[in-house]
């Protein structure tokens, strides 16, 4: 039951953030159909990812549900890098980040 709850903490307040956040950069960085579909293709490949560990990790969910929430982690922090679906989105998400911090 709690690996369940973890696993909704981290859909609700992670992956669905994480979904719209990508969806409105992608459309404000005029991307590509390719960029986008390889979004979504991240985000598709690492949502259960990121839900087994919330179910193997409860702690983890929590932590990482609320540092995402208050600004402490970022999404590029949870997605995989070397994933080349998720490489672009992953450099999208950290020049957007650094802007955001120079703001």
């Amino acid at each position: 039951m709690i690996s369940d709850i973890a696993a909704w903490f981290i859909t609700l307040f992670v992956l669905s953030p994480i979904q719209a956040d990508v969806q409105e950069r992608m459309q404000g960085a005029n991307a590509s159909a390719q960029s986008i579909q390889q979004s979504q293709q991240c985000i598709t490949a690492q949502g259960p990812k990121l839900i087994q560990r919330a179910g193997e990790d409860p702690s983890w969910a929590i932590a990482t549900a609320v540092g995402y929430t208050i600004g402490w982690t970022s999404p590029s922090q949870l997605l995989d890098a070397n994933d080349p679906n998720c490489a672009e989105l992953t450099r999208l998400l950290q020049g957007n980040e650094g802007e955001e911090a120079n703001s």
